[in-house]
């Protein structure tokens, strides 16, 4: 199935899970719905399962070729320098505009809800962002065990030594070399196959949502949303504005050209769906596949804005819902947290919630206010997930031309400096 025809059909598929969803839930029982719900699940189930059996050997593959290929540990510590700068800044752009829009609209102020009792918790394990945990989630003790568990970080860490040490020992790992390019290009091949039910996982995903909950509790929490997104937005126009800058305006045409992978993160919540098809859409839009294959990888662990973005915004959300005051210090300092203890959260379970009730914690804010949120996660998610696409694509983009690996059309072609 081609791009164009494989978008069209997730856009269908997604209007038709609307509109399905939404029959079962006036016209049926709750019961009813709820089963309707629980079995249509299964589609979405299904599929991000089959999208997991790519992940580990795709990533690990793409990454140690692009390493490898690069031919020197110089050339690697230059291009992950320049991914890691371009990182920190979208984080911190993220971070800081979360906090400037939900402090324009305060969204929370409405709720006028009484402080909650001091034992009164949301259920999440706010430890799971403790110095211990980043580590565990960052450095392996098995590299099969990482790919067994999908850890991306950690396959992200093994394959940057291992590509390294391939680059190290030159002609004497050609074999190898050649081995994993195939099994790259494999992998590659297999996705094309995985793609074909991504609409019937679309459809599954809204129709299960929408008969459970309704309609409805996007109109109770609707002011939210609607900020929260308007949020987005900006954050996408400034994502997409440094792009022309550092790009040129051939940036748009990358930013159409992902349309499919960023409709298929935004309908099942998931950024790791559209991981396969984003990497393809970036070499066809010119992205040398040695630096590409280095920087996407790492930006699912390091490169979350749409994440980033959500966590101050939720923070600021919840004391305002409570009529607590955060300092302009306070909130700094939460910038900061969030900088660090935000990455390498990839594979972690509801990743943002979990950083958002640790930082509650830290602030001494109302951890129980994570359930203000719990109802309509699963809509926010969808956004934050499309635009982690967006932003790692981007970033991804950036990089290939400030390392001259970008194929361009000569209209596109401006001068940029590192």
């Amino acid at each position: 199935m081609t791009s164009k025809r494989l978008t069209t059909w997730i856009v269908v598929s997604l209007v038709l899970g609307v509109v399905l969803g939404y029959g079962v839930h006036v016209g049926a029982s709750e019961a009813t719905a709820t089963r309707f719900a629980d079995g249509i699940g299964l589609l979405p189930f299904a599929f991000l399962r089959l999208i997991k059996m790519i992940i580990a050997p795709l990533v690990f593959a793409t990454l140690v070729v692009g390493i490898a290929k690069m031919g020197d540990i110089a050339t690697v510590g230059r291009v992950g320098g320049k991914a890691l700068a371009w990182f920190v800044g979208a984080s911190l752009i993220s971070l800081v505009l979360g906090l400037i829009i939900v402090q324009i609209f305060e969204p929370g102020r409405a709720l006028h809800l009484p402080v909650p009792d001091v034992g009164a918790t949301s259920g999440l394990s706010a430890s799971g962002m403790s110095l211990k945990s980043f580590i565990e989630h960052t450095l392996p003790t098995s590299a099969i065990d990482a790919m067994a568990r999908n850890e991306i970080l950690q396959i992200v860490v093994f394959s940057l030594f291992f590509g390294t040490a391939m680059a190290a020992l030159g002609e004497r790992a050609r074999v190898v070399l050649e081995g994993l390019d195939a099994l790259a290009q494999i992998m590659l091949k297999v996705t094309g196959y995985v793609m074909i039910f991504a609409p019937l996982a679309v459809l599954g995903a809204l129709a299960g949502t929408v008969a459970k909950e309704g309609l409805g509790i996007i109109g109770v929490y609707g002011l939210f949303i609607g900020e929260f997104y308007l949020g987005l937005a900006v954050l996408w126009g400034i994502l997409v504005t440094l792009g022309v800058v550092f790009v040129g305006p051939g940036v748009l045409r990358l930013v159409r050209g992902i349309r499919g992978p960023v409709l298929l993160a935004f309908s099942t919540a998931s950024s790791e769906a559209a991981y396969p098809r984003t990497l393809e859409e970036l070499e066809r839009f010119g992205c040398s596949n040695r630096v590409a294959s280095f920087v996407l990888p790492v930006g699912y662990s390091f490169n979350l804005d749409g994440s980033m973005m959500y966590c101050t915004f939720a923070i600021m959300f919840i004391a305002q819902a409570y009529g607590i005051e955060v300092s302009l210090a306070q909130q700094v300092a939460m910038v900061a947290v969030l900088m660090l203890t935000s990455k390498g959260i990839a594979g972690v379970p509801r990743a943002s919630l979990v950083v958002v009730a640790a930082a509650l914690t830290q602030f001494n804010l109302p951890e129980a206010g994570m359930l203000l949120l719990l109802g309509i996660d699963h809509f926010l998610d969808m956004g934050r997930s499309a635009t982690n696409v967006v932003g790692n694509s981007i970033a991804t983009a950036v990089v290939c031309r400030w390392e001259g690996e970008l194929q361009t059309l000569e209209a596109d072609v401006r001068p940029t400096h590192a």
